[in-house]
């Protein structure tokens, strides 16, 4: 997260990762819970946290994955449009998609962002499904190494946010259904890219599905969230909800979900974290936790 704005921390392009670290840690002791609360909770529609009486910047996310839409769900004007992702698989060149994400990562540097929310790494597993065209492909391999491809690009200058964090591949019924998947399928197919997005580009934001993965929501799912992308892989960013996509607050904070979007009105975070907190039922300490890498990135 060194490219990013540090204003706060003084970082820099150059700061050292254990320094800065530091700096996070010794903000994190200044914070009251309040501050805590609404550093993990939706602003806006495109702006979450944000400490003006500590000069912390909020969080600024604009929707990718091929250009930058900027703070309108229309789009503002002047964004650059790049080929989809499914055009940018069919070329099989990792070099020209870094090169493509490098464009994207730019545009959002220069209008302000702090996060470029793709790629979209889900399987095109159906013909019927509308958002194959944000998708690389329906094959994990491909869409693995053209999502390290895309990451790297990205993260030459804003974070890159890879999603929909797993196995939300259709459009009928995405918000409530249920993928019924086993774990052999899973690992073998719909968390390739996502793990090597991980592990071989390092990306620094994932993006919770809204759907249930085997029963239970992916934002409050904590073998998807802890296991897995923590635990096995070692992913040390932050994750955050799709938008109106959590649906709890304390299985979710504690299964792993550290930012909740958007924020245009009180939702299970910015409503109901705080009184949880006060009551005893969330920990102070698991509030810093989930609160860490969200003030690395800005």
């Amino acid at each position: 997260a060194a490219h990013m704005d540090a204003r706060l921390l003084g970082g820099n392009m150059g700061t050292d990762a254990d320094a800065r670290a530091a700096k996070v840690d010794a903000l994190l002791e200044r914070l009251t819970d309040e501050d805590l609360v609404r550093t993990l909770s939706g602003r806006s529609m495109w702006t979450a946290g944000g400490l003006p009486h500590l000069g912390v910047p909020a969080l600024r996310m604009s929707d990718g994955p091929h250009g930058m839409r900027g703070c309108s769900l229309t789009g503002d004007l002047g964004s650059i449009l790049a080929p989809c992702e499914l055009a940018m698989a069919a070329t099989f060149d990792e070099g020209l998609i870094s090169e493509v994400g490098t464009l994207l990562g730019f545009d959002c540097a220069r209008r302000g962002g702090h996060v470029l929310l793709g790629p979209c790494l889900n399987m095109q597993r159906s013909p019927l499904f509308g958002r194959h065209f944000e998708c690389f492909s329906e094959d994990p391999h491909l869409t693995a190494r053209a999502g390290v491809a895309y990451i790297r690009g990205v993260q030459r200058h804003v974070a890159a946010c890879a999603k929909h964090f797993v196995c939300n591949d259709q459009e009928n019924g995405r918000h409530t259904m249920n993928s019924s998947i086993d774990e052999q399928a899973l690992r073998e197919v719909y968390l390739v890219p996502f793990e090597a997005a991980v592990v071989d580009a390092g990306v620094e934001s994932i993006m919770c599905g809204y759907n249930r993965l085997n029963g239970k929501f992916c934002t409050e799912n904590d073998w998807l969230l802890s296991k897995v992308l923590r635990g096995e892989w070692g992913f040390k960013g932050w994750v955050v909800s799709d938008w109106w996509g959590n649906q709890s607050t304390g299985p979710s904070i504690a299964a792993g979900l550290n930012v909740e979007m958007p924020g245009i009105e009180p939702r299970h975070y910015g409503g109901y974290l705080l009184d949880a907190t006060k009551r005893g039922e969330v920990s102070r300490e698991l509030l810093k936790e989930r609160c860490r890498p969200v003030l690395d990135t800005v």
